[in-house]
């Protein structure tokens, strides 16, 4: 398979669970590469994720690695021969990379759980708070490039609208349904708009309030996207030049706990939708 100049971010997590199971097994990267009936450089290239590898081979290595977990052993296959290309594909080249890895993570999720304490999570925003929001923070993008900023961040969306939606949880703090990100109108369609998604069986929207005693955790903000098996969950968090991925199993097990901790906290759906109804009242 010819070299990639630019593996996605699916790409490069295959690889890397690769090199993972290979480091369990106690081989060295040349060991596997025999194993393959190649060199060191093309392993090295598979586990970076520049290498495309087949079903078979990806089996192979599993067994050679004594590796039993069926249920992982198909989820990277699936990895390995998904040809498909999504929506996001066509803004490749218009956005900056990781803004494509993010949909395609998001397509291939079993459940997404977010946790947002500034702004109203980008899968319940209306089309004028994204757009308000990206204005205000690029004053300087003409306005051409913040409409595809909308339109990519709206099309998103489809994971909890389309046939089979991924089961989504929010977790929202006060602070970001009072920080009116537009005019008073537009702070209102968003509470709108949010207790109407928080209807469907699928999305749980709870509040996190200001007068909640002994909350520290307003530094964990997250995006959690879980894998076909939980080894392969993913927090994204955003960083200086667009979202970093998080992939490794101690972390992931941190921010799972976190999360359960901040749900913990916050007020059930039902208590929820009153307080975001009581909100939009207000304005």
């Amino acid at each position: 398979m010819p070299r990639r100049r630019q593996p996605t971010a699916r790409q490069e997590r295959l690889g890397a669970e690769l090199r993972k199971l290979r480091e369990a097994a106690g081989l060295k990267g040349r060991e596997a590469a025999s194993l393959l009936g190649t060199d060191a450089a093309q392993m090295s290239q598979i586990e970076a994720g520049t290498a495309g590898v087949s079903e078979e081979r990806v089996r192979r290595l599993a067994a050679q690695y004594s590796c039993t977990d069926a249920a992982l052993i198909d989820a990277l296959v699936a990895m390995a021969t998904d040809r498909a290309h999504g929506w996001w594909e066509e803004y490749r080249g218009r956005l900056p990379t990781p803004f494509m890895d993010l949909p395609e993570l998001e397509h291939h999720a079993s459940h997404r759980w977010d946790v947002e304490f500034l702004h109203i999570p980008g899968l319940l925003q209306t089309p004028e708070y994204a757009r308000a929001l990206f204005a205000y923070v690029n004053p300087e993008f003409p306005e051409s490039d913040v409409e595809r900023w909308v339109e990519h961040r709206m099309k998103r969306r489809v994971i909890i609208e389309r046939p089979d939606p991924v089961p989504y949880e929010a977790l929202v703090h006060e602070a970001a349904l009072r920080i009116r990100v537009g005019d008073r109108t537009a702070a209102r369609a968003q509470l709108v708009r949010v207790l109407e998604l928080s209807e469907a069986d699928h999305v749980t929207v709870r509040v996190i309030p200001f007068d909640l005693d002994d909350f520290g955790g307003a530094g964990s903000a997250m995006v959690y996207a879980g894998g076909p098996v939980p080894r392969l969950d993913t927090v994204v968090r955003d960083g200086p030049s667009g979202p970093v991925f998080i992939d490794a199993e101690a972390q992931l097990s941190r921010y799972r706990t976190l999360f359960r901790r901040v749900e913990a906290a916050s007020l059930d759906p039902g208590r929820s939708r009153d307080f975001i109804h009581r909100l939009a009242k207000e304005l």
